[in-house]
């Protein structure tokens, strides 16, 4: 057999890696959820609690009500944090459960009459997941995903690492027509 070290495990581990008090509660609440509940919903978001925090990506204040457009009765679950968005000038009414909330996302949330739950009291309300909408935050957004893969070779766009963005910092031959050629 392999060892640990040796299989990818795609972002997941079998528990959770956190000296989070209330994170190892959750995934003991969603242990039990998983042996007693029937449905797949639980053992997504077990799995999910068990993931590292690159993978539990988050989530924007506007595409959380672009993604809950219409289906004000159900409840978004997010497993991960929820941060704010200045472009988004009228939040909807909405019910959002998640790890994180940013404080002006909670307080956006409730001055327009929505909640912000917790996954315990998710837990108790639908402990299957029905009426839940599973959503989940962009991991390829991240700063450092842009400089992946070689920088200057003829059809990539992996951003190089540069100690500042000046004209004379990697804007000569390759990189524009008019010093020689554009790669």
């Amino acid at each position: 057999t392999a060892s640990r070290n040796e299989v990818d495990t795609h972002g997941c581990t079998s528990r959770e890696e956190s000296d989070n008090v209330y994170l190892k509660l959750v995934v003991k609440l969603y242990e039990f959820l998983v042996r007693r509940a029937e449905g797949n919903f639980n053992k997504v978001i077990l799995k999910r609690l068990f993931q590292s925090r690159t993978n539990r990506a988050p989530l924007s204040l506007s595409k959380l009500a672009k993604f809950m457009a219409g289906k004000e009765e159900k409840i978004a679950v997010l497993v991960g944090s929820v941060t704010d968005d200045v472009r988004l000038f009228d939040v909807p009414k909405m019910r959002v459960c998640a790890l994180r909330f940013t404080e002006t996302v909670r307080a956006r949330i409730v001055k327009n009459g929505g909640e912000c739950l917790t996954f315990d009291q998710l837990a108790l309300e639908r402990p299957t997941g029905k009426n839940c909408v599973l959503l989940r935050g962009p991991k390829s957004h991240r700063e450092s995903i842009k400089h992946f893969g070689a920088a200057g070779v003829p059809g990539s766009d992996a951003k190089p690492y540069v100690r500042a963005k000046g004209r004379k910092f990697e804007k000569a031959r390759g990189r524009r027509k008019s010093r020689g050629y554009r790669a």
